[in-house]
């Protein structure tokens, strides 16, 4: 689900573009409206508050890399290139998890993942080669696409370790107003229609603020780098919405490409079905021991 609301951010960007709105005010209206939305979940909840002090530079780097930096080049690279070369160099980010993980959380970095992370990362390049209409591959388009998915990785790794200390609302009550600050300096304010605000509003309600609840509900009971792997329909679904409503189109390499990326979500998803129970089993120990 998350994935499918991600994959509509690209219609609702291009929208707000043509429209005149700049790349980065469009980056901080998702962060401040989406931040909003958090926030008055939080409040209702009682759930706005560090529980330690030294938490607070975590998230501060993370609102600034996966906020501040990730909602900006994402944007970026959709103003330079296109939705669906952004969708896909965005998806160069499971090979950065991947690592990352194995790094950080001390997940295992075992045959299976590195076979399934090599058919999602072949796909990610016969897609970015294919090249096609309505897509334009430069030196900003490809640069920016790929600083989206170096701090796209961060969303794995920092969710792992936040979900064992907070729940979702309140990781996002906190870093989407810090990382609207980070960008709050960089941004030209437009004049706006009521249809474009109608379109920042869904922007982050819908592709934000509701994606980000069912991700982190899937990410508590799946591994980080099994998480990415999953999300890689998203570039399947931002591409077909492009190709339907703007007439980007990919040629017969980049149709292969993402027919390998849904294959391995897909690949991924099946043993972490059937592994549910023993991983709910073994959240509730931790969640006893640190009880204890």
């Amino acid at each position: 689900m998350a994935a499918v609301l991600w994959g509509l951010l690209g219609v609702f960007a291009k929208g707000i573009l043509a429209d005149g709105v700049g790349p980065l005010e469009i980056s901080f209206w998702r962060a401040t409206l989406a931040g909003g939305a958090f926030l008055i979940h939080g409040l209702a909840r009682g759930r706005v508050r560090l529980q330690r002090r030294a938490d607070l530079l975590p998230f501060v780097g993370f609102a600034l890399v996966g906020v501040t930096l990730f909602y900006a080049s994402l944007n970026l690279s959709i103003a330079a290139g296109g939705v669906s070369l952004a969708w896909i160099l965005m998806y160069s980010a499971p090979a950065f998890v991947v690592v990352l993980a194995a790094l950080l959380l001390g997940e295992r970095l075992t045959g299976a993942k590195g076979a399934l992370v090599a058919l999602a990362t072949l796909g990610v390049v016969l897609v970015a080669r294919s090249g096609g209409a309505g897509i334009d591959v430069n030196a900003r388009s490809v640069g920016w696409g790929l600083a989206a998915g170096l701090s796209y990785a961060s969303y794995y790794i920092f969710g792992k370790w936040v979900l064992e200390r907070y729940a979702p609302v309140t990781i996002y009550a906190l870093v989407l107003p810090l990382g609207a600050l980070g960008l709050l300096p960089l941004v030209h304010f437009h004049a706006k229609r009521p249809e474009t605000w109608l379109l920042l509003l869904a922007l982050a309600l819908i592709s934000t603020y509701l994606a980000y609840l069912a991700y982190y509900t899937g990410l508590k009971r799946v591994e980080a780098s099994r998480a990415v792997l999953v999300a890689t329909v998203e570039p399947v679904v931002a591409a077909t919405l492009a190709a339907t409503l703007f007439g980007e189109r990919f040629g017969a390499w980049g149709l292969m490409g993402a027919g390998l990326i849904l294959l391995s979500a897909l690949l991924s998803a099946l043993p972490a079905l059937r592994r549910r129970p023993l991983e709910r089993r073994a959240l509730a120990a931790r969640a006893r021991d640190r009880g204890r």
